[in-house]
């Protein structure tokens, strides 16, 4: 059934020179390309109140204010969408031409319509009424990479005080004469949207100053003492000089319970993960992990001698 919509605004577009694209295209391409522009341009539209009516070839067709009525919103939703499909295709590669820069030309048009339901094979909503017309004609009439403007929809736009548009002039159109058209340059933020980023950066500056001062305040962790090994007799002594199992490398449990690392006066002694291997070196080239055991406690702690520490094997220490 036929509906009457007092105020919509329609979306057209199409590609410029997409006749001479397609002769140059075997017909995959072609419809691998419209198949990833139409996909881009689906998730894009996505985030507007408005509703895709079809896509003819190359042309693309969207309105808003229907079905759905969304009051005068809908010049606000084409406007911002069409914006956001621009930049977008300005970004859009072609998979056989990427070098060459895709030409999206966009018309939009406000007015009354008709819709509904057509066809009982492959019934289709489609849109009627000299509005569809027109929005067809400021597009065809628009220029490569630009948002055609009526001044219809202009005016609309007026009312959010947020657009830029700039006049074109008067253009001659097919059965309209001639019109004052605009076209759409972009949208400037509204003073509440500035407002509300500023205070959303207040808050986080605030938010990032009072961790801060808790860091402050917060007192530094207490030094971990280092054992100063520095030679492979040095640390041969350290272990005790304990001569390793058959394989000829002494292991965690001789050193744990011969060699011990001097600690300061009065605290737990450390102990040797590593009191030597068959290599007479630590794992690791540049550095040397130490790990302090205390006798009465069981945290473990790790320090880092950045001085490469080379451990006498057992052999080498037999001898």
């Amino acid at each position: 059934m036929a509906e009457t919509y007092d105020s919509v605004t329609i979306y057209f577009s199409d590609i410029v020179g997409f006749t001479s694209l397609s002769a140059d295209s075997t017909p995959l391409q072609v419809v691998d390309l419209l198949n990833d522009l139409y996909t881009c341009f689906d998730s894009i539209i996505e985030n507007f109140d408005v509703y895709k009516v079809e896509t003819i070839g190359d042309a693309y067709m969207v309105v808003s204010g229907l079905p759905v009525r969304n009051g005068l919103q809908h010049a606000r939703e084409i406007a911002r969408m069409a914006l956001a499909l621009l930049h977008a295709v300005r970004d859009f590669k072609i998979r056989h031409r990427p070098g060459l820069q895709l030409r999206l030309r966009i018309g939009l048009h406000s007015g009354p319509c008709v819709a509904g339901v057509v066809g009982l094979k492959m019934p289709r909503y489609c849109l009627f009424g000299d509005t569809v017309n027109t929005a067809s004609r400021m597009e065809s009439n628009g220029e490569a990479l630009r948002i055609h403007v009526s001044a219809t929809t202009k005016a609309l736009l007026d009312t959010f005080e947020t657009f830029e548009l700039e006049c074109r002039g008067e253009v001659e159109m097919k059965g309209k004469g001639r019109l004052t058209t605009y076209w759409l340059l972009g949208e400037k933020k509204s003073a509440v949207s500035v407002a509300a980023a500023a205070a959303s950066a207040a808050a986080a500056s605030a938010a990032a100053a009072a961790v801060a001062a808790a860091c402050a305040l917060a007192p530094a962790p207490a030094a971990v003492p280092v054992p100063a090994v520095t030679s492979p007799t040095s640390a041969a002594a350290a272990c005790g000089g304990v001569p390793g199992a058959a394989n000829g490398g002494a292991n965690a449990a001789n050193c744990s319970s011969s060699g011990r690392l001097p600690g300061p006066a009065g605290a737990a002694t450390p102990l040797l993960s590593y009191c030597g291997n068959n290599h007479g070196a630590l794992p690791g080239h540049n550095a040397l992990e130490l790990t302090a055991a205390a006798n009465n406690n069981s945290h473990i702690e790790k320090a880092t001698v950045t001085t490469p520490l080379l451990i006498a094997s057992s052999r080498e220490t037999a001898a």
